[in-house]
């Protein structure tokens, strides 16, 4: 990984959009600082667009579409994204209904089990929000679990089919092969008429979990903030440069200097 202070004034005039993960990038010890909401209002009045990508619910991604100045949010690592659309909240799943009411049963009883037989972890405390994955809780509300046990939990959602991937607080699981990219691709594509494969360059991703690791390797333009240093080792894919500052100091960071490059 290369210093963000390394990355060059004319690679940052290219960029017209920022996906961003929300846990550990935009907050700090679980809250979001003022000076990260702020940074996230500059982004927008300068005219570029603004996506969080996230592992959390449907309930934090509608309500934050709402309050946030972002273009939409796609929740549960890419089952749906949300958005506004002459103030009205519209949520774009990837799968049906029926499929969600099926997927959803199968959750509740591998979530029940994990609980069982993993000992100290817990549903996540928004579960019960949750449209398309399973969420165990592993450092957010009880206390950190050893590696040990998050290996496990992995391994039971895998076993039962799952996609399973890591998150600074969270492990979470779901029916499908979508993921934060996935998802990335299509909200682009149907909202923004954008394609993030072709203009790969156009878009910067910033974060710090190992359910990141799918956009540190799509994206040149990939940032970790400073915690991202703690997950490496579970990242095939590092990204390209890291913050000085950690969480939601370090989005700010990458906000200033984006913007300055724009500006100069």
């Amino acid at each position: 990984m290369q210093a963000l202070s390394t990355l060059s004034p004319a690679a940052l005039r290219k960029v017209r959009g920022v996906l961003t993960d929300i846990d550990g990038t935009l907050t700090t010890d679980g809250r979001l600082p003022a000076s990260t909401y702020m940074a996230l209002d500059r982004l927008k009045q300068a005219g570029l667009h603004v996506i969080p990508v996230t592992g959390r619910c449907i309930a934090w991604a509608e309500i934050l579409t709402r309050l946030w100045p972002v273009d939409a949010i796609i929740g549960e690592n890419g089952a749906f994204y949300s958005y506004l659309r002459d103030g009205k909240l519209v949520t774009r799943y990837l799968d049906d209904a029926a499929t969600r009411a099926d997927n959803l049963a199968r959750i509740h009883a591998l979530g029940e089990r994990i609980v069982r037989e993993v000992p100290g972890c817990a549903l996540a405390s928004d579960q019960a929000w949750h449209a398309a994955d399973l969420a165990i809780d592993h450092a957010e509300d009880v206390a950190p679990l050893p590696p040990a046990s998050v290996d496990r939990i992995v391994a039971l959602m895998r076993e039962a089919g799952m996609t399973a991937t890591v998150s600074s607080i969270h492990v979470n699981g779901w029916f499908g092969d979508h993921d934060k990219l996935t998802m990335s691709r299509l909200c682009a594509a149907e909202l923004l008429g954008a394609d993030v494969d072709a203009a790969r360059d156009e878009w910067l991703f910033i974060g710090d979990s190992a359910n990141d690791a799918a956009m540190f390797a799509h994206f040149p333009l990939s940032v970790g903030v400073a915690n991202v240093r703690e997950i490496l080792p579970l990242l095939p894919s590092p990204p390209a440069y890291v913050t000085e500052a950690a969480c939601g100091e370090g989005f700010a960071e990458m906000a200033d200097r984006l913007l300055a490059a724009r500006n100069a």
